[in-house]
This record gives C-alpha cells, sequence and structure tokens, in this order.
C-alpha cells in the first residue's frame, strides 16, 4: 500500500468527506441542468393554440405537455417571447433597471426549454441578484418544522410556540404514526398561538386527511401536493396534472392557503428521469403549478436534495429552480429544508443563495427541533444553529426571517403553550395532561426530555376528534373556556381570513397583527441600489441583539 501524507490523512478525515458523491450519468437523468437529451427551445402556435412545443408536435404531447401548453404559456405571448435570445431574458432578470413586471411580461410566453436556457447563461451571483428582485412578497418571512419523534402533542405545542417566538410565519408538523395527526395538528395550532399570533400551521399527511383537517380549521395551508416532471412518476402516484388540479381547487374552496411541492432531482430517485436534466423536469413541475392555478411552490430540491448535491453545478440548479418559479409568479418556499451534507461549510454554501437575495420563505422546513426529532428525515438547519442564523444575519445585514429571543421570554411561551393546551384536552375530554408534562416541555430540548405518554389512549381520542367531528371553532370555544381567551380570539380572526380568501393571495402570510402581507399588498419594489426590502429601523436594531453582545462601555455587561 502505498505511504499518504499527513496531510492527506488529515483531509480524509474531512465531515465532506462522508458525502456522496457521484459522476454526471447523462442517460438516466445523472446531471444537473445541461443534459444532451435536454430538448431545444420552440413554440409554434396556431389559431390561439400551441401545436409545437420545444420540438415536439402537439400530437406527441405527453399529459405535462398538453397541460402546460393549455394552462402555463400564454399563447399570445409565447411567440414574441420566444423570439427573444436567452442571454437577453437572462440580462432583463439581473437589470435592476427593468422590472419585475417587465420580467413577468416576458416569462409567460416561455416553454420549459427556454427557461433552461435562460438560466443556463447565469452564475450563481447572477441568479441571486435576480431572485432579489423576482420574488413575489416585498418582506421576508421563513418556514418551520415542529414535530416529535415520539408524536408526543405537549412537545410539538410547547415547540410551536417557541418558533412562533423566534419569528417563523408558518410552521409544519408531520407525523410517525399517522393516527396521531388531530392531536398533534390541534397542539401545532394552539402551541402558534402562544407564541406569536397570526402564524398559519399545517399538518403534512397523505392528501385526503390533510385536506379533512384544513377544511374543518384545524390547519390553516398545505404544501405537500407533489407534482413531477415525467409522465411515469407523476402516474406512480396515481395521480395527472388535472388531478392535481382539481386536489388544489378543493383547498381553495375552504381559502386553505397551499402550494405544490416539487424537487430537483426527485425523477431520477424515483427512477423515471427519461435522460432529461434534473432541472429541465422541475422547470415541468413548475409550469404544472403554474398552469393549475396554485399561487406558490414549495421547491428547492425537497426531500431529494442528496441527488443534485452529489453531482456537478447541482447546488447552483437548486437556486436557479427558485429563480424560476419566482420568474413565472410564484411564492416560492426554496427548500434549505433536508439534511444533505456532513460538512458545515457546505450546509451553509447551500443556505446562503436563499439567505441572501431572500425568498418568500427562505427555509421551507427549518427545524425547530434537533434533528432526532424531526420526521421530515432531518433539516439542513436545526434549532440548535439559531444562534448562528442571528449571527449571520448581523454580520450581513441581511434578514432571514429570525430574531433572538431572551430565554425567560421562551420559557414563558413554551409553558404557556403546554398549559393551554393542557386546558383544551380537557375542555374537548382528551387524554389528561400532567403538570409533570407541562414542566418537562416547558425545559426540554427534545422528545428524550419528556415522560412517556399513553399512545393507546391518545390513538383513541385521536379517532375520537375526527369522529366528533372537531373544528377550528370548538378549539376557539376550548381556549375560550380554559381560561385563554386572547388565543381564542387570535385563532379565530384566522379563520376569519380564510372566509375572506385572504389567503389565496400569492405569497400570503399574516403580521402578528392579523393583517394579510402578499404580493398583492406588499408587492416586491426592488430596483436596485436604495431601493426593495431591506432591515432597518426597529427590524435591524432587533437583529443587532445576540445572546452575548456586550456594552461598548461596560465590557461587563452584557446587553444581548
Amino acid at each position: 500500500m502505498a505511504k499518504q501524507s499527513r496531510r492527506t490523512e488529515i483531509l480524509e478525515q474531512r465531515p465532506v468527506n462522508l458525502d456522496g458523491f457521484v459522476e454526471e450519468w447523462p442517460e438516466v437523468g445523472m446531471v444537473a441542468m445541461d443534459s444532451p437529451y435536454d430538448p431545444e427551445p420552440s413554440v409554434r402556435v396556431e389559431n390561439g393554440v400551441i401545436v409545437e412545443m420545444d420540438g415536439k408536435p402537439r400530437a406527441e404531447f405527453d399529459f405535462l405537455d398538453q397541460f402546460i401548453a393549455d394552462h402555463a404559456i400564454d399563447a399570445e405571448a409565447t411567440e414574441a417571447a420566444m423570439a427573444m435570445e436567452p442571454v437577453q431574458i437572462a440580462r432583463m432578470l439581473v437589470d435592476p433597471g427593468v422590472s419585475r413586471g417587465e420580467v413577468l411580461a416576458v416569462s409567460r410566453g416561455l416553454t420549459p426549454a427556454a427557461l433552461l436556457e435562460v438560466v443556463k447563461t447565469m452564475n450563481v451571483v447572477e441568479m441571486m441578484q435576480a431572485v432579489q428582485k423576482m420574488r413575489a412578497r416585498r418582506t421576508i418571512a421563513n418556514q418551520a418544522h415542529s414535530t416529535s419523534a415520539r408524536d408526543n402533542p405537549v412537545q410539538v405545542a410547547a415547540e410551536a410556540a417557541e418558533a412562533a417566538l423566534r419569528g417563523f410565519r408558518e410552521l409544519e408538523t408531520t407525523l410517525g404514526v399517522v393516527r396521531y395527526a388531530p392531536l398533534v395538528a390541534i397542539a401545532l395550532q394552539v402551541g402558534a398561538l402562544a407564541g406569536k399570533p397570526g402564524v398559519l400551521t399545517q399538518c403534512a399527511l397523505e392528501e385526503a386527511t390533510e385536506l379533512e383537517l384544513g377544511m374543518r380549521g384545524i390547519t390553516a395551508y398545505a404544501e405537500t401536493i407533489s407534482v413531477y416532471g415525467t409522465e411515469p412518476v407523476f402516474c406512480d402516484g396515481d395521480d395527472t396534472p388535472w388531478s392535481k388540479a382539481f386536489l388544489a381547487s378543493a383547498y381553495a374552496s375552504r381559502g386553505i392557503k397551499m402550494r405544490f411541492t416539487s424537487g430537483t432531482g426527485s425523477e431520477v430517485q424515483m427512477g423515471n428521469a427519461e435522460g432529461k436534466s434534473m432541472l429541465y423536469l422541475e422547470i415541468r413541475c413548475i409550469l404544472v403549478t403554474k398552469g393549475a392555478g396554485v399561487q406558490g411552490l414549495q421547491n428547492g430540491s425537497i426531500s431529494c436534495i442528496g441527488v443534485p448535491g452529489a453531482v456537478p453545478g447541482g447546488i447552483r440548479a437548486v437556486l436557479a429552480e427558485n429563480l424560476i418559479a419566482s420568474t413565472v409568479d410564484l411564492e416560492s418556499a426554496s427548500g434549505n429544508d433536508q439534511s444533505f451534507s456532513h460538512s458545515d461549510m457546505r450546509r451553509t454554501a447551500r443556505l446562503l443563495p436563499q439567505l441572501l437575495p431572500g425568498t418568500d420563505f427562505v427555509c421551507s422546513g427549518y427545524s425547530a427541533v434537533p434533528n432526532y426529532d424531526n420526521m421530515f428525515a432531518g433539516s439542513n438547519l436545526d434549532a440548535a444553529d439559531y444562534d448562528d442564523w442571528n449571527t449571520i444575519q448581523r454580520d450581513l445585514q441581511v434578514d432571514g426571517g429570525l430574531r433572538h429571543v431572551p430565554e425567560a421570554e421562551l420559557l414563558a411561551a413554551r409553558n404557556r403553550a403546554a398549559r393551554a393546551l393542557q386546558g383544551v384536552f380537557a375542555q374537548l375530554g382528551l387524554p389528561a395532561i400532567t403538570d409533570k408534562e407541562v414542566e418537562a416541555a416547558t425545559y426540554a430540548h427534545g422528545s428524550q426530555d419528556l415522560p412517556l405518554r399513553d399512545v393507546l389512549e391518545d390513538l383513541k381520542a385521536a379517532q375520537q376528534v375526527m369522529d366528533r367531528g372537531v373544528t377550528g371553532l370548538d378549539i376557539v370555544k376550548a381556549l375560550e373556556g380554559a381560561g385563554y381567551s386572547d388565543m381564542a380570539h387570535t385563532l379565530l380572526g384566522i379563520l376569519r381570513h380564510r372566509v375572506s380568501g385572504d389567503l389565496l393571495h400569492t405569497s400570503a402570510i399574516l403580521t402578528p397583527e392579523l393583517e394579510t402581507l402578499s404580493a398583492v399588498n406588499d408587492a416586491n419594489d426592488y430596483a436596485g441600489p436604495g431601493t426593495g426590502y431591506r432591515p432597518s429601523g426597529a427590524r435591524w436594531e432587533e437583529m443587532k441583539r445576540l445572546r452575548h453582545v456586550v456594552s461598548a462601555q461596560n465590557p461587563e455587561t452584557e446587553v444581548g
């Protein structure tokens, strides 16, 4: 065996070398965004109908081609848009002198292959500049996972309160045991109310149960409605673009905010990439989302980041998919949600292209719990990363939506959430939450710090919630009955927003004052230096505060 240098031995021990890397293999789609098998851009319109797209006549369209051609591309604008050179459109994206509206007027006519050619001309810095302008909503936001390895509703409530207090405007949970869902969904909503008013919550499940929880008002939004870039993968889920559009309309009919989910690499992971690049197939997903009339998309290689992360240029392709979602006027919940690397440097490098320019939701799943509790297979960032995140915000004066909160406030919110849930469970006749559980949840880091619950009794109660038809209004009444009138009024206000349809606007969130911010009344107005959203005033003062900031006059005194 050849002798190794000491330098090589040290490098071999670096965490990054535990990651997986693979050479490109275009024939099976193992290539990020530049496959020789991707089609060339083209379009032809006859009598107002697209009869050729990306080198394929209409008679040869698969169902994605047909859906995109008929519902996602403006037939009146497409021939003029497609006549433009890709680099010309890319320069429009980067140029702060070209408005977002001018870009949207062009992008509505571009085919999947044309959108791919545009971003292929751009480097990562240029894409970030474009994201800064093309983001739908002016104000940055963030979303967190609040889950429990034991599906413990008391833990979920406490974690939701802390996450809301730290600044997240959407909170998502999922389950290890699906039948626990009603109790955990109630816990998530109650906990969020205890932390900060106006936080929207969802429970990610199979679609029938998820829809029912939403229709009952136990959740406020949904995002795990997956779309795919090839017909065989779509069919694996017994779905078509039309069935997904019908499902989206079911959510919208009840005022439930929702977005589709897709991600670069999913078709490779499922074995049917048809030899196309990951990004080309993802662009088809983006346009299916647009064609279905859905307001936004959770994308950024959701649940499959290890695939593009293993090939050259893969993280660039992930940024490109976020940019394209914004470029066709969708809300972008831009990933940063699944673990993909052992390297802290790589984890940060994957985050910064979304954090620095800002997206509608910088993370579509920052883990508000330790990753051992994250039932979404772990996140790129977890509860141990809060101080690092806040420090990066302060260092660079960029807003990632979070803030440092003194421990006394966190403990008070966690305790109130657990006690409020204790009261709600009592009012609804659900299994008792003990004072010991409340105390443990107040101070816990994760599920390992909480006493075990009687799972069988909880599961029986969860079924009773469904059988009895418990709704969001019942939770309002339970909060009022338990002495939490402010939380009851906040939840009632969120339900009113659903009735009004306020959550259906592109990129809608609620402020702590229960005012809607969206692309309608908070449109991104970036137009170069000195314009657009940037943290200032009270928000910048808040971002300056960290755990161990000391007084300049008295270095022995912490002021953070």
